[in-house]
């Protein structure tokens, strides 16, 4: 029988690789959170809306959550009108988030004590990358449950798919992915800074890096806010870095693991969030104007500036 799928979590990411999802020919259902533009879009493309999460449960084979992390992924399988009580044996959640790998292992075992395989399939890449396709997925996952979703996966992860191994192993991978790209964010906001504070303009920091073995794709959509006054050139939280690095050190606690780095990123961001890079528009780019607020330097990016 062919593959029907549920979708939820339609913000940035979400509602593009549902779009590809329904428009590749799957049968797709979704439910609104609180922005209803991305349902009635998807709806308009051809798929079905419900009103709640035991009705998608009841007419889906597998079930892609898109969320922000663990808290939300732990209640939408194990709420009481959630997945796990809802969804028939043989059925497929693939968690999409960036999530805890602990949890990831405990929620497989859970799910797999009434014939729910539990899948991870963290992303990599940006909202345009999701609406084109054109995203990677890193995929923990039994063979067979791989060989199954996999098809489902090529809809939107255009670019890359890598089966890492099992439950959590997917999460696991995103994780440090992100303490990567995140660590960079870090340096370049405070190293920015830093010239500022000398007498550096960024515009000369970046004329320097970039173009040289220090340049890379991450670098660049990272200075399209500080040189281009670009808001949403990334958009990626600064809470949801925060939140991804609290992950990290949860990792590393679980493997004994000293990681004086991860931490010394982490509190960056969480410097960041704690003096108002809370909110919804405040993205990872934006990082050097809290570590120049902190120092006495106007990082506003001049392009921006009154």
């Amino acid at each position: 029988m062919p593959e029907t799928i549920g979708f939820l979590g339609l913000g940035l990411m979400g509602h593009g690789m549902a779009s590809n999802i329904v428009e590749k020919g799957y049968a797709l259902t979704v439910s609104a959170h609180r922005n209803r533009a991305p349902v009635d879009d998807l709806v308009s493309r051809g798929a079905v809306e419900v009103k709640s999460v035991r009705e998608m449960a009841e007419r889906s084979s597998i079930v892609f959550l898109c969320v922000t992390g663990s808290r939300e992924v732990e209640a939408l399988i194990r709420g009481k009108d959630g997945l796990k009580a809802h969804l028939k044996p043989g059925s497929v959640i693939v968690d999409c988030s960036t999530a805890d790998p602990t949890s990831t292992v405990a929620l497989a075992e859970e799910l797999a004590a009434v014939g729910i395989a539990l899948a991870d399939a963290p992303l990599g890449g940006t909202p345009v990358q999701a609406a084109e396709g054109k995203l990677s997925a890193m995929v923990g996952a039994t063979p067979e449950i791989f060989a199954r979703i996999k098809p489902v996966l090529d809809t939107w992860a255009g670019a890359k798919i890598v089966h890492l191994g099992g439950p959590g192993d997917g999460h696991k991978m995103k994780l440090l992915n992100n303490f990567v790209s995140l660590g960079y964010a870090a340096i370049y906001a405070e190293a920015m800074t830093l010239a500022t504070k000398t007498g550096l303009s960024p515009e000369i920091f970046d004329s320097v890096l970039r173009g040289s073995r220090m340049d890379c794709g991450f670098y660049q959509t990272f200075m399209g806010y500080t040189i281009e006054g670009n808001r949403e050139a990334h958009k990626f939280t600064l809470a949801n870095a925060f939140k991804d690095l609290t992950y990290l050190e949860s990792m590393a606690d679980a493997a004994k693991l000293v990681n004086p780095i991860g931490n010394a990123v982490k509190n960056s961001f969480g410097m960041a969030v704690a003096t108002g890079g809370d909110g919804a528009a405040d993205y990872v780019p934006h990082l050097p104007e809290y570590v120049g607020r902190a120092n006495g330097v106007d990082m506003t990016p001049r392009k921006l500036r009154t």
